[in-house]
């Protein structure tokens, strides 16, 4: 595989190059009559076989001006697949999907989590994706993943799993990529869940509440629980929690319960 340019660093280049994990990637999920949103296309090689599959309508969206020429050139004779110019967050804001939408991306590590959050905490929920296929490094895989008492365990897989059935596939080598990054990625799948159990009002308000324990992570949360309520215990009582416990012992659950202690109260 010969480079147009530099991989460029900026945009967390990394050009996935095997076709057997390819393959294995196309299906997890059936694409058949199905619209397909790719999220960096990159030289094409996935957005190949999405092309070749009986797929309705893909729009495969690239930032990087030199790669679109190549992909302009690359499927120009292919009447499904649309070539999108664009910076992703504003593809997808000024883009008014259908339902059922399968999103396919090897996603840039330097704003993988970026994306995955975005998606996670649209204003519309169901949205209109029917399920998430993307490839993360490893440690931010295994993040997602985290169960609590784990060291992995924290506010990324607290978010994820509040809207999402997650799921991992398989991993993948370093040696599958052009350039080689350094580490080893991860595929997993994020089926959003229909009928959410903890209806959280505003999404920033769990983000910020996470953020606030876990960076006290060694530490019980007593101190910073009661600075959240304004000292008041009986908060505590109320939702059966232990303030001698520290973030990483919590449930998934009780981070839900807090927040919408948190927004009942201050809104």
């Amino acid at each position: 595989m010969k480079f147009l340019s530099k991989p460029k660093k900026s945009l967390g280049q990394n050009f996935l190059i095997d076709q057997n994990i390819i393959n294995k990637i196309i299906n997890i999920e059936s694409i058949e009559k199905k619209t397909v949103l790719e999220i960096g296309a990159g030289y094409g090689n996935l957005t190949q076989k999405l092309g070749t599959s009986n797929t309705n309508q893909i729009y495969a969206v690239e930032k990087d001006k030199k790669l679109i020429s190549h992909l302009n050139k690359s499927f120009k004779n292919f009447t499904n697949v649309k070539i999108i110019h664009d910076d992703i967050f504003n593809f997808i804001k000024n883009k008014n999907f259908s339902k059922n939408v399968i999103v396919f991306g090897n996603l840039p590590y330097n704003i993988s989590t970026q994306i995955l959050v975005y998606l996670i905490t649209l204003e519309r929920w169901p949205p209109w994706y029917e399920k998430l296929i993307f490839m993360f490094q490893k440690e931010v895989a295994d993040r997602i993943l985290g169960k609590k008492k784990s060291k992995d365990f924290g506010r990324l897989s607290i978010l994820c799993n509040w809207r999402m059935e997650v799921k991992k596939h398989f991993d993948v080598s370093n040696n599958c990529f052009k350039p080689k990054p350094k580490i080893n990625s991860t595929v997993l799948s994020f089926a959003p869940k229909k009928e959410v159990a903890f209806n959280i009002k505003n999404p920033k308000n769990l983000e910020m509440i996470t953020r606030i324990f876990f960076s006290a992570k060694r530490k019980m949360i007593n101190k910073s629980f009661l600075k959240l309520f304004n000292n008041d215990i009986s908060i505590a009582k109320d939702i059966n929690l232990q303030l001698n416990q520290r973030a990483e012992e919590l449930s998934n659950e009780m981070f839900y319960k807090i927040t919408m202690k948190y927004e009942e109260l201050f809104g």
